[in-house]
């Protein structure tokens, strides 16, 4: 796990503080399983910059070095 620090309100941090007391949880656990549940609701990240560039649709995997030279204007060794 990574511990993080998390700035409430007060009335969210009151509402925190009932939940946990009523439940017998942590706030911690009830801020995971919240926490947990929107990140799920988000689904698999997309990645949307595919196929956003320009370029003749031929691979480019075999070229790559060249590719990347003349991008960058000079040599990749």
């Amino acid at each position: 796990m990574v511990k993080t620090t998390v700035y409430l309100d007060e009335r969210d941090a009151a509402a925190l503080r009932r939940m946990a007391a009523e439940s017998g949880r942590s706030q911690a656990d009830i801020i995971r399983e919240a926490i947990g549940r929107t990140t799920r609701e988000l689904g698999p990240r997309r990645l949307r910059s595919a196929a956003a560039g320009h370029g003749a649709g031929a691979p480019v995997a075999r070229d790559a070095d060249e590719i990347v030279r003349a991008e960058l204007g000079r040599s990749t060794r």
